[in-house]
Formats: structure tokens, sequence, C-alpha cells
């Protein structure tokens, strides 16, 4: 056993990586893997819950489709603005790829932001994770409805810190914080986000603990994992926008 060693620096002394890729992208598709299992199995009980029940609340008048239009339109230009970062950071052009992974970013928060409204519209009127006011009989619209979006609004909110440790590194910290706090601040205490906004202080100890334990100038492989994740949570938003807001548009 001692007569066998490896010698580093000589080409073929390594067993290939798995597919010829490197590992943190065999990882993220892993991982992308599992989440799709997650959401496979949110929105089946969604369509199950809706194809099986009688009565099954259409809620979402103009306003509401209009919204989550917008939403969409934001979650597909973060989409563009995703590749053209991988796209920079592959010409090794760190500018653009900061200004592209930071207008993702912009849209993702704006999708985050819309998203927020049209939960608070919601609760306003009426609609809890157990009832609803549109349908009585049917209080299992609530429940389903805020546990695929409230799942799918998570993953858009990890995907923006992600994308600014990427983007900025420590400097993102003190910002994310920043905003933490505002928003802390600033939203009612009645409001579902008032402890919500808790996720971004999680965020933030974790983002934290990466960046000092394990620093790093992050390069193209690490941006276009990131671009994987972000372009997943876009395609699942696919999915919930015609299934939930389009096919339960309120009949006038």
């Amino acid at each position: 056993m001692s007569d066998v060693a490896v010698q580093h620096g000589i080409a073929g002394a390594y067993e290939p990586s798995l597919f010829g890729t490197y590992s943190k992208k065999i990882g993220m598709w892993l991982f992308l893997l599992s989440d799709t299992l997650t959401f496979g199995a949110l929105l089946f009980a969604y369509s199950y819950g809706r194809i099986s029940t009688p009565g099954w609340p259409t809620p979402f008048g103009k306003e509401s489709i209009t919204n989550a239009t917008i939403m969409t339109a934001c979650l597909l230009s973060s989409s563009l603005t995703m590749v053209l970062g991988v796209l920079a950071a592959r010409r090794g052009d760190r500018s653009w790829t900061r200004n592209w992974i930071l207008a993702t970013m912009f849209f993702g928060a704006a999708f985050i932001v819309l998203h927020g409204m049209e939960w608070t519209n919601l609760i306003h009127e009426g609609m809890t994770p157990f009832t609803n006011p549109w349908a009585p009989n049917v209080p299992q619209f609530g429940g389903t409805f805020f546990t695929l979006t409230g799942m799918h609004m998570l993953h858009v909110t990890i995907g923006v810190i992600y994308l600014g440790v990427i983007a900025l590194r420590k400097k993102f910290l003190p910002i994310l914080l920043g905003i933490w706090l505002i928003a802390w601040l600033t939203i009612p205490s009645n409001n579902v986000f008032h402890y919500g906004v808790h996720t971004l202080l999680v965020g933030c100890i974790v983002a934290a603990a990466i960046l000092f334990l394990k620093p790093k100038d992050y390069d193209s492989h690490d941006v276009e994992v990131a671009g994987l994740y972000w372009h997943f949570v876009d395609l699942v938003w696919m999915f919930i926008f015609p299934l939930v807001y389009l096919m339960s548009t309120k009949v006038v």
C-alpha cells in the first residue's frame, strides 16, 4: 500500500469527474432533482384537489391576473439577464457579470414584492390557510394556494440572496441586513410578512458563515451553477402561473 502514491500535477493522475463536468454542477443538478420532487408533489396535490372538489373557487379577477402577469414578466426578464450574466462570466468580464446578476436580483425582488402585495390583498378579502370567502365548503383551497406559492416565493428569496453573495460577496451582508431591518420596522405587525422578513435575517447569517469560513472569489463556474438554480425557480413558476391563476380566473 505504501508504494501507491498520487502524483500531483500530472495529466491523467486523477479520476475524471462524473459525466465530464465539475462537482458543483453535479451537486446542483442533484439538488434540483430532489426539489423537483417537492414541487411536483405540491403541484399534484393542488391539481388533484381542484379536479376532485366540486365548486373549486375562482377568485382571481382582472387585478390579480394583471399582477401575476407582471410577476411572470419579471421572472422571464430575470432569466434573460441571468443568461447574459453567465455569458459575461465566461468572457471574464467581471463588471458586466456583476451588473447582469444585480439586474437579475432586481427582477427577483420585484417578483417578491408583487407576490407579497397579492398575498396581502387576498388575506384582506378573508382568505386564510383554512378558509376562503368564495367557497366556504372548500377550505383546502387556501392551504394549497399558500403552501404552493409560499414555497416558490421562499425559493425566489433564497435565490436573490444566493446571487447577492455571488455578485457582491461580503459587501452584500450589510445591504441584506439593512433591508431586513427596514422591512421589520416598516411592515405593520398585523401583516403576514412582518415575521416572514426574518427569512432575510436567517439568509444573512448563513451567507456570513459561508463567506467568512470559506472566503473565495467566485468564478464563471459558480455563476453558471447559480444560474441553474435561478432558471429552475423560473421554470416552476411557469407551471404555477397557469395552473393557479389562469385556470382560476373569476367568472364575471
